[in-house]
């Protein structure tokens, strides 16, 4: 019953892409809620209650420099690009060296890098400053997503999965690097609060290779990549936004209040999407991996989806512990599924993450 191709599940006799292995990085510092509060000296008890009823507990963060009265030194446009350029290089390097580690391969085994980034703006582009910091062949085939937002991972597992069924037996490796906090802006308002509150810096890299090859040398196997299902809302199209802010002078990101509501009421149909034709049904499904997008987007999905506290473990352990890290966050909830050791073969998984557009994404996996 279950359909042997990706992308729309028609059939198809390429072998299908198995993920081989997974990768993470964060900045070295790191903060809770409070010292965040009290490093900008925010006072005003509605944004204090924004920060400290996220349900996030740390956050790893570059935050600006201090002045010398000790308050944080708004960055300028160019200092927030420069912070972004050697942070998501220096994460996306250190995430895809573990992830290698983890699937038995070197750098020099990639054949195609998927790079992705939405916290900043970078020409040549990230997969090109990846590339030669970790010496990958010249002719390494890339792929550069930027501007897609927490929903970008899928959309680059998508890619980086058909290469992979194109050319068997070869390597490709995706990376999401998101330095979040050069997209701040601390202006002491409500809308860059909400932002502020919620966003945390990290990479996630994943290994992919359809049939033999790189799967035989690694010591964990992963799951089959099985179908891709998503949906836009454009009526929501300004719900979730990266633009230019005239008065700060610089880029900045703006979340509606509603996002978690229109995020909710279109999970179920874009499920039902992914799930057609496979004989499944969503209480068959034993792993659920939704991005961290927010403790109200959680519960949103929760509900609307029927799932319980435990499916949605990952996703909220990575959010208390990480905060929203956009594009690479469903990985990081990969990492821990793996690491807790319950999966076994035959079982079923769907990863799901939302982001502008709006969109939603998802991807049916089976061990």
């Amino acid at each position: 019953m279950i359909p042997t191709a990706s992308g729309h599940g028609a059939a198809d006799p390429a072998p299908l892409t198995r993920l081989v292995g997974v990768g993470t990085a964060v900045p070295a510092t790191s903060y809770t809620q409070t010292e965040l509060l009290d490093a900008f000296r925010i006072d005003d008890p509605r944004i204090r209650s924004v920060f400290l009823n996220s349900a996030i507990q740390r956050r790893h963060l570059t935050l600006p420099p201090e002045g010398s009265d000790g308050r944080r030194v708004p960055e300028r446009q160019g200092e927030l690009l420069g912070k972004h350029r050697q942070q998501a290089v220096d994460m996306a390097v250190r995430a895809v060296t573990e992830c290698l580690k983890e699937s038995g391969a070197a750098p020099g085994d990639i054949r195609y890098l998927c790079c992705v980034t939405s916290t900043g703006f970078l020409t040549p582009g990230l997969s090109a400053l990846v590339l030669r910091e970790l010496g990958i062949e010249r002719h390494c085939g890339r792929l550069d997503i930027v501007g897609m937002g927490c929903n970008a991972g899928l959309n680059a597992l998508n890619a980086v999965s058909g290469w992979a069924r194109a050319n068997p037996g070869q390597l490709a490796v995706m990376v999401c690097a998101e330095a979040c906090s050069a997209a701040y802006v601390f202006d002491g308002t409500m809308r860059t609060s909400v932002v502020n509150s919620l966003f945390g810096d990290g990479a996630a890299a994943i290994a992919a290779v359809a049939h033999e090859g790189i799967e035989a040398r690694a010591g964990r196997t992963g799951p089959e990549v099985v179908k891709f299902a998503s949906v836009i809302i454009p009526e929501a199209m300004d719900a979730m936004r990266f633009d230019w802010d005239g008065a700060q002078d610089r880029f900045s990101f703006f979340l509606d209040p509603e996002v978690p509501y229109v995020v909710g009421a279109h999970a179920e149909e874009v499920v039902t999407r992914l799930l057609a034709g496979t004989g499944l049904r969503r209480s068959g499904i034993d792993h659920w991996l939704i991005h961290s997008g927010g403790k109200k987007v959680i519960d949103a999905v929760m509900i609307n989806l029927g799932l319980s506290r435990h499916d949605v473990r990952h996703t909220t352990a990575v959010l208390r512990d990480f905060g929203n890290l956009s594009s690479g966050s469903f990985l990081f909830s990969y990492q821990r599924l793996l690491d807790e050791g319950v999966i076994r073969p035959g079982e079923h998984g769907v990863l799901m993450t939302m982001g502008p557009g709006s969109t939603i994404e998802t991807a049916l996996v089976r061990w």
